[in-house]
């Protein structure tokens, strides 16, 4: 039985990978933990005491670090405004956000998910927040063109909109991909630079929980400090690709837009710099890593 991500809070133990393939290789893996909070249940949530809420505590979420960035802002509000601004919100009834909590008062989340469901619980869109170390932010809203529910072996492909990482381009494509199967949640990101060259694998695996103020507290003295390590972490390997002799890549001007939609092409035509992208498969039979 698939756990209903969109109608209870849930604890995510897991696993971040990442892979770099060139120009060099370097690899590493770090195990983790996120919070899936449907956020119509946000409310309720901080009521009820499960989770500390935009207030100080050694584990709290903060509405502010999230998409409009304000403080005490309506999540459930923006992310639906988001997606009716690209024609999706017919027929998503319930968002979950997963996402790393503060802990004490800290945190920096490198990607946040919006897992956008129907109301047989089927995700249906999903939005990928991601954050530099520079501040900045963007989003991209992926969905078929179709508006068709997103299953385990689709592909969703954004061309590559916003400056991550120092020694990687702004420029060429992701793929996404999800799969929710019983109580186990996987996400892959991988990244193909300019030519259509596979450059970067990224997946974050593991399983879900009840997520309650006892959980909390076990995921906190097992992981602690978890957010200053992901930001420490990502300095380290920035260091490590430095010394294999990576070109640094300024910071260019932010784009205006801040949110972006995946695009599509017909079946069976590959990929290319110039060619439109396409949300429906992986035409170039990459594997789930």
């Amino acid at each position: 039985m698939v756990l209903r991500l969109d109608d209870q809070p849930l604890l995510f133990l897991g696993q971040v990978m990442h892979q770099r393939l060139l120009p060099k290789f370097n690899g590493f893996s770090y195990p983790t933990f996120y919070l899936n909070l449907p956020l119509q249940l946000l409310p309720k949530l901080a009521i009820e005491n499960t989770i500390t809420i935009d207030k100080f505590a050694h584990l709290s979420f903060y509405n502010i670090d999230h998409g409009p960035h304000k403080d005490k802002a309506n999540l459930e509000q923006w992310s639906f405004e988001q997606l009716n601004k690209f024609g999706l919100g017919k027929n998503i009834e319930r968002i979950s956000l997963v996402t790393m909590p503060r802990m004490v008062g800290y945190v920096f989340n490198p990607v946040s998910f919006w897992l956008c469901f129907d109301d047989q619980g089927l995700i249906r869109a999903l939005i990928y927040e991601v954050n530099n170390t520079y501040g900045e932010t963007h989003c991209y809203l992926c969905a078929h063109e179709n508006e068709s529910v997103i299953n385990e072996k689709d592909w969703l492909v954004a061309r590559k909109e916003f400056h991550v990482s120092p020694f990687l381009p702004r420029e060429g494509y992701y793929k996404f991909r999800v799969s929710l199967k019983e109580n186990k949640l996987s996400l892959w990101i991988n990244y193909y630079n300019a030519d259509g060259l596979l450059v970067l694998l990224t997946s974050l695996k593991g399983e879900l929980t009840a997520l309650n103020p006892e959980s909390l507290n076990r995921a906190f003295w097992r992981y602690p400090l978890i957010t200053f390590q992901a930001m420490t972490r990502i300095y380290w390997q920035a260091l490590r690709l430095k010394i294999k002799g990576l070109k640094f890549i300024s910071l260019p001007k932010q784009k205006e837009k801040r949110i972006s939609k995946n695009t599509q092409i017909s079946e069976g035509q590959q990929f290319d710099k110039n060619t439109p992208l396409s949300n429906a498969k992986d035409y170039q039979n990459v594997t789930s890593q």
